[in-house]
């Protein structure tokens, strides 16, 4: 099934909301080598969080290859036609 772009342009902006989280995560907990280092329930938030931002990402690059090789361009501009139309519209450009 081909996916259209605005789904891409959708997958791509929720793997970048969940990196997003992961280095929240990362700012608010510090390293987890630090002296203490993380409690159960931090490792467990921050393993979850990758999880889901490694899943969408991966989702999101498949979904991309995908709709490339249908339309028969070549992946990296689809890629890069993808990532700016999602950070077009995550910095208030038009359709916002």
């Amino acid at each position: 099934m081909t996916t259209i772009f605005e789904e891409l342009v959708q997958k791509e902006r929720a793997a970048e909301q969940a990196h997003t989280r992961v280095e929240e995560l990362r700012g608010m907990y510090g390293s987890p080598t630090q002296r203490g280092g993380w409690s159960a329930r931090q490792t467990e938030t921050y393993n979850t969080a990758l999880r889901a931002w490694r899943d969408l990402a991966r989702e999101a690059q498949v979904a991309m290859v995908e709709y490339a090789r249908a339309r028969g361009e070549p992946r990296s501009d689809v890629e890069e036609q993808v990532r700016k139309a999602a950070w077009h519209v995550e910095t208030g450009g038009a359709g916002a």
